[in-house]
């Protein structure tokens, strides 16, 4: 039951849907773009005349091999769509912003059922084609950031987030050994995951010799590339009447930006997009952190990760480090499970969409080995460094 809201209980989330998830697993983006909205469709006791609107993440344009499986109007020709509404767009709330639009998009009327996915192909793209450089050719001009990053070889975000990790661990005292137990929390989650890409058990030690990629963020600190899409059906909540399930209602979302859309020029360096997304989240809905069972954080790099955890409120500020050493409180049967299927930095690189379907699977308790109890209320938090949104599930 809606506790009020920005859409007042009339956007809920009535299926969801994964394809085959694997490193090169040699299938088009499209392919696996296709089984996973079939999937959702089907999840929600639907059919693809029923949906009326499309929306996606990201945009046309996307120079990166593999970072786009579909384009919506790809899916839509696929499916034989006769779309009412649709979206694509990268300039929204990170990857979960074309799930708030269509959020938006239901609750004024405007579409009864829209499929939002995300695929990707980066394994397979990577393997035959390699990665993409992020720097232009000769006489093309470099995006703005990279003009002052680029020429001291500081090209990845993995290069982008070590400087603000290592600022808060000089402010705050985080170790490298507590920021391990989220790569160790999640690897143990994917070890009960059929579809994660690492099973295999890990160690603090196995953690802590790995390879530094840019310091203090080592190998296992990067989430893994992977073949996937993941699709969920938001409907108006009139509409969803006699569904399959109970759907689930979208108390909130986040989606503020009150500074500068960069890795590196905000006021406080130890903060991030993730506490302006979380921000608006909480002043939307009648909710608390202390009211939610299970949460699905960003984990592109796991120091993301220790960013919405302070950011939604879940420990005091600074003191991220002691909520999640040992790993109890983010366990499965922890007080506050995180990352249940493995998140991205074990069970695969699905950029984003994957927690908002995974926050589906544990409202609707189909975690399987995974499954986190009975949880009522779930968090998603998505997006990293200069974009970030949010959104606050619960289940009726």
């Amino acid at each position: 039951m809606s506790r009020g809201g920005p859409f007042e209980g009339r956007a809920v989330l009535t299926g969801a849907g994964k394809s085959q998830v694997g490193r090169r697993l040699g299938r088009t983006g499209l392919e696996l773009t296709i089984e996973a909205a079939l999937r959702a469709i089907a999840d929600a006791g639907l059919t693809p005349d029923d949906i009326d609107g499309v929306a996606s993440y990201p945009g046309p344009g996307v120079p990166d091999r593999g970072f786009s499986g579909a384009s919506v109007h790809e899916l839509r020709n696929a499916l034989g769509l006769r779309s009412r509404w649709y979206l694509s767009s990268t300039e929204t709330a990170a990857q979960i912003g074309p799930a708030i639009e269509a959020c938006m998009a239901v609750a004024l009327g405007l579409a009864d059922h829209v499929l939002v996915f995300r695929s990707v192909w980066e394994s397979t793209a990577q393997a035959t084609g390699g990665r993409a450089s992020v720097l232009l050719g000769d006489g093309q001009q470099l995006p703005a950031h990279l003009e002052w990053t680029g020429p001291f070889g500081a090209v990845s975000a993995a290069n982008w987030l070590a400087m603000p990790a290592q600022r808060y661990m000089h402010d705050f005292g985080l170790t490298r050994e507590q920021l391990g137990w989220i790569a160790l929390n999640a690897r143990r989650n994917a070890g009960v995951n059929p579809d994660a890409v690492y099973r295999a058990p890990m160690t603090m030690d196995e953690y802590l010799a790995a390879r530094m990629i840019s310091e203090p963020l080592c190998l296992y600190d990067c989430d893994v590339p992977c073949d996937g899409a993941t699709a969920v059906i938001v409907s108006r909540r009139e509409a969803a009447a006699g569904l399959r399930r109970d759907p689930l209602t979208v108390e909130s979302v986040g989606t503020g930006m009150f500074e500068r859309a960069t890795w590196d020029q905000r006021t406080d360096l130890t903060t991030m997009a993730a506490h302006d997304a979380a921000a608006t989240l909480w002043e939307r809905t009648t909710l608390r952190p202390g009211d939610v069972d299970v949460a699905q954080l960003y984990d592109g790099f796991s120091f993301l990760t220790v960013m919405w955890l302070e950011a939604l409120g879940f420990c005091e500020r600074g003191k991220v480090g002691a909520f999640v050493e040992g790993g109890e409180r983010i366990a499965l049967d922890g007080s506050l499970p995180l990352n249940t299927s493995g998140g991205q930095l074990s069970g695969g690189r699905l950029h984003g969409m994957g927690f908002l379907h995974e926050a589906c699977v544990q409202l609707w308790q189909e975690g399987g080995e995974r499954q986190a109890g009975s949880p009522s209320v779930a968090a998603v938090g998505v997006g990293g460094g200069p974009v970030a949104g949010a959104m606050l599930l619960s289940r009726d």
